[in-house]
């Protein structure tokens, strides 16, 4: 793009100080955008994804048109369980749906494993084509958490209470453990390929992990994350942990080898500092708020942004993400104003 390349947001995910508060938005390619939703009546989401330019033109938009200090690769937290045998269908106002639940250990044993080139090489053409030079800021990669996967993969879809995940947990917890075990390592290579490919930074997703209570998470899954970031460590980019409803867990999270924890909107960020949480934040404005007037939106826009400079290291997100209906010219503003303020 021939801009300076700007790493603003990677000092912050690492704790060091910065001139002024970076952003990124949680879906900010895709939803809200006319380009994108111009695209949609041509392609489905598995074909933008499949298709590295296409894809590389999505992630790459919001950079362009709001000034965020980060891309967020554009993609389904469920592409690379095609890769291990599992049957995925996006369905249009639905989500991911599988036909074949995950049942029993032999349903356990036949999941594949991931080779990332053969299996997902369009993920990594993207990441290429955008890191080599299309970007003037750093790429985020994610993947799934394996909680938050293996509920989709248990509950044959999306679900409101987790029941039949949490009943494998704990009626069977060996085959609970051992789907675990798959998933993490699935997780790990994919997510090395990825940075391999030039994601300059990692967020997982474990959207739905804050259905458990903390002791329910310390027995049956930070050993599994644990072992993920760890492993992830080793590649040297900042890790970003986030999940919806799940601030009763950060005191895990903060124990966990991340640079980061992502709140949503149900936390304050000077609540969390006042439980001892001592990592980067990044966070956490209501994205309801944004379909207000902007009088509220900058009242609740400078209260995080205090809050956050207050300690080291605060990255400016959405307690979730983006939807369709939040107008892209709000997000511009949002942005211009976050860094504006900030800097002062």
């Amino acid at each position: 793009m021939g801009k300076q390349y700007n790493d603003t947001i990677i000092k912050a995910f690492r704790g060091e100080e910065t001139a002024y508060t970076p952003v990124w938005f949680m879906r900010q390619a895709g939803r809200s955008q006319p380009e994108y939703r111009k695209l949609k009546e041509k392609y489905t989401l598995f074909e933008i994804t499949h298709e590295p330019e296409l894809c590389a033109y999505v992630t790459r938009l919001p950079v362009e048109q709001y000034g965020v200090d980060a891309a967020i690769l554009y993609k389904d937290i469920m592409s690379p369980l095609p890769a291990l045998g599992v049957d995925v269908e996006i369905k249009s106002g639905v989500g991911p749906v599988i036909e074949q639940p995950i049942r029993t250990m032999a349903d356990v044993e036949r999941l594949g494993r991931i080779a990332p080139e053969r299996d997902v090489p369009y993920v990594l053409d993207t990441i290429r084509l955008l890191t080599n030079e299309q970007l003037n800021v750093p790429l985020i990669g994610f993947s799934g958490a394996p909680f938050t996967l293996a509920s989709y993969m248990i509950e044959g879809g999306p679900s409101k209470n987790y029941q039949e995940t949490k009943a494998m947990m704990y009626k069977d917890p060996a085959i609970w453990f051992a789907l675990m075990d798959k998933l993490a390592t699935m997780t790990i290579s994919y997510v090395k390929a990825q940075i391999r490919a030039g994601a300059k930074a990692i967020q997982i997703f474990d959207s739905w992990v804050g259905a458990l209570p903390a002791a329910d998470y310390q027995t049956f899954i930070k050993p599994v994350m644990k072992r993920i970031f760890v492993a992830l460590q080793e590649e040297n980019v900042p890790l970003i942990l986030f999940g919806v409803g799940a601030s009763h867990l950060i005191q895990e999270w903060n124990d966990l080898p991340i640079d980061v924890i992502g709140l949503d909107w149900r936390m304050s960020i000077q609540e969390a500092r006042n439980l001892g949480i001592t990592k980067t934040l990044q966070g956490n404005l209501d994205p309801a708020i944004l379909l207000s007037d902007w009088d509220t939106i900058e009242t609740r826009t400078k209260f995080i942004i205090d809050q956050g400079k207050k300690h080291p290291s605060h990255v400016f997100n959405l307690g979730h993400g983006v939807t369709p209906e939040i107008k892209p010219e709000t997000l511009k503003r949002l942005t211009q104003f976050i860094h504006t303020y900030s800097a002062k």
